[in-house]
């Protein structure tokens, strides 16, 4: 069966997706915390506990959103409609979590309001990004062009994470004019219609080419969800999943109290509009976007299975190093940001490429294609970790005696330290050593792609 290539001008519109995720996923990743406790005025317990229920709702949908994307059928797709219908709700509901309406002046009125629109939010980003993730399956069934979606997806996810970390503070003192609640609501408002625009041009310029082989109808949910469970190499990547997200979702929510409180960076301007934090988040994201750039020169060299342990153990050394690095040593900071942010580039665009792989693996061993579900789930594992991180984050913060806009203890500079580098630096490393047991080959992996183009050929 002859295969067409995919055009660049797709590779970038599938990009754009993730452009779109990532201008309210990187601004969670690093500022939701410093606003719901220095601005919103949460208690960061009780911010953590909502974390920990929001979250744990948002990741029971996922399975359920996958199993219900792989059985949609349209004249467009599976997948693909999903953007279409859920773009504007999407950019909605991430902005209403910033509106901070002058009637929320009650302290258990603004937690009840947090509560509603973040479980909103969460409900809509499922609903969009689950089919979205989905789509890498079944846009192209050839490996190169799939590793070539997963570099070009996380280009665009970083590039939207590039100028989330950017703009933002500079947007938020310019539009709020000493507001920081004002600013931080219109900003959030500009990045909402641009996530809404790359949603529709993601949806505009994509095409799926791989149709399931079996009606979807005839397996049940509980049916697909146990052939999930028996296909070993998404176990491993599932805890993996899991270890990632905890360890970014838990370092990039006190980066900003590790600037501010430890590190003692003010906000004065150092480099046109940017300030020494600005410009630290924005040149460590450029270095990731390089990274993300080589992941194709890496895997000509090495096979991902090997090239994903590797680097993830480089990078938990690189974050163990931070702990020992004093706040005055600026010029060895950024270089160790810039180092630990290049060797984490390359990383999601090969797990994603990875998930692939156990789809086609499930499809081969099962006869039974859930690309939805795969990705689905995978998004589980990772929403998992987001809900450890993000609720541990509270926990610890308060734990370690930590009061917003306030000259901190040292066992609360301490607790910053330990939750920026010795516990996402120790998940890494976990994380690195189970990748070791993962089961596929790359002989493997090609051998079960061949036969898969050939049952698929003979399926029409």
């Amino acid at each position: 069966m002859t295969q067409t290539k995919l055009s660049t001008g797709e590779k970038i519109g599938y990009g754009l997706g993730d452009t779109a995720s990532n201008l309210y996923f990187k601004f969670f990743e690093v500022f939701l915390v410093y606003y719901y406790t220095d601005i919103f005025g949460l208690n960061p317990a009780a911010m953590g506990t909502m974390f920990l229920v929001a979250n744990l709702w948002d990741a029971i949908n996922d399975p359920l959103m996958g199993a219900i994307a792989d059985r949609t059928n349209t004249k467009n797709g599976k997948y693909r409609p999903y953007l279409l219908w859920f773009a504007i709700p999407y950019g909605l509901t991430g902005w209403l979590i910033f509106a901070n309406f002058e009637f929320l002046t009650d302290p258990s009125l603004k937690l009840i309001y947090a509560y509603a629109t973040f479980i909103l939010f969460k409900m809509v980003y499922t609903a969009i990004n689950v089919p979205y993730s989905a789509m890498m399956g079944v846009i192209s069934a050839d490996a190169e062009d799939r590793q070539e979606l997963g570099r070009f997806r996380f280009l665009g996810a970083f590039g939207g994470g590039f100028l989330i970390f950017l703009t933002v503070r500079p947007l938020v003192e310019f539009l709020g004019k000493g507001d920081e609640g004002l600013g931080f609501q219109l900003t959030m408002g500009i990045f909402g219609i641009l996530s809404i625009l790359c949603f529709y041009i993601c949806y505009k310029t994509t095409k799926e080419r791989i149709t399931a082989q079996t009606d979807a109808n005839a397996v049940t949910i509980l049916q697909d969800l146990s052939f999930l469970v028996k296909n070993r190499p998404w176990v491993i990547m599932f805890i993996a999943g899991i270890l990632t997200l905890t360890n970014v979702v838990l370092r990039g929510s006190v980066t900003i109290h590790y600037c501010e409180y430890y590190l003692g960076w003010g906000s004065e301007k150092v480099f046109l509009w940017m300030d020494i934090t600005t410009l630290f988040l924005s040149t460590g994201t450029l270095a990731f976007i390089a990274g993300c750039y080589m992941t194709k020169l890496v895997l000509s060299v090495f096979t991902k299975k090997f090239a994903l342990t590797a680097l993830t153990i480089i990078n938990a050394i690189g974050i163990f190093i931070f702990f020992i690095v004093p706040p005055e040593a600026t010029t060895t900071l950024f270089t160790l940001n810039l180092f630990c942010s290049f060797v984490a580039g390359p990383t999601p665009a090969i797990v994603w490429a990875l998930y692939t792989d156990v789809a086609d693996y499930g499809e081969w061993k099962y006869g039974r294609r859930a690309t939805g579900l795969v990705f689905s789930a995978a998004q589980f594992a990772q929403k998992m970790g987001i809900t450890i991180a993000g609720s541990a984050a509270g926990f610890l913060l308060a734990g370690y005696g930590y009061i917003a806009n306030q000259e901190q203890t040292d066992e609360a500079l301490l607790g910053i330290r330990i939750i920026f580098c010795i516990l996402p630096g120790t998940l890494a490393l976990a994380n690195g050593l189970l990748l070791l047991f993962y089961p596929l080959s790359q002989k493997q992996t090609e051998e079960i792609q061949a036969e898969l183009a050939v049952t698929r050929a003979s399926q029409g």
